[in-house]
C-alpha cells in the first residue's frame, strides 16, 4: 500500500526554521515526482515547492524563494523541505505528495497520492 507520512512540523518563532520530512512506503520514491503544498485555514491548497524524480528539476512558489529548499535522498526514500527564516504567514498544515512521473507542475491536482499533512505554526 502506497503510503506518504509527514514529520517535523510544529510551533517555531518568525525567523526560525524547520525541517520537514516526507517519508514513502510501499513504493520506490525514485520514479516519482514529489510535491510540498500547504493549505492554510480558509485559504486553497497552494503548491510550495516541486522536484522531479531525479532531483535535476525544482519549483518553488514566489513566496518561499530564497526561504526553503527541497531535497530528496530516494535511497531513503524521504523527501525534504527545509524552511528558514519563517514567516507567520507561512502558518499552514503541509502536505507532501507523490505522482508516478518524472515531473509535474507544482499543482495539487497533478497529484495522485498524498500524506495526512504536519501543521507548521509561525508564532511569537
Amino acid at each position: 500500500q502506497l503510503q506518504l507520512v509527514e514529520s517535523g512540523g510544529g510551533l517555531v518563532q518568525p525567523g526560525g526554521s524547520l525541517r520537514l520530512s516526507c517519508a514513502a512506503s510501499g513504493f520506490t520514491l525514485s520514479y516519482y515526482a514529489i510535491g510540498w503544498f500547504r493549505q492554510a485555514p480558509g485559504k486553497e491548497r497552494e503548491g510550495v515547492s516541486c522536484i522531479s524524480s531525479n532531483e535535476g528539476n525544482t519549483y518553488y512558489a514566489d513566496s518561499v524563494k530564497g526561504r526553503f529548499t527541497i531535497s530528496r535522498d530516494n535511497a531513503k526514500n524521504t523527501v525534504y523541505l527545509q524552511m528558514n527564516s519563517l514567516k507567520p504567514e507561512d502558518t499552514a498544515v503541509y502536505y507532501c505528495a507523490a505522482e508516478r512521473s518524472f515531473y509535474r507542475r507544482c499543482m495539487s491536482f497533478n497529484y495522485d497520492y498524498w500524506g495526512q499533512g504536519t501543521q507548521v505554526t509561525v508564532s511569537s
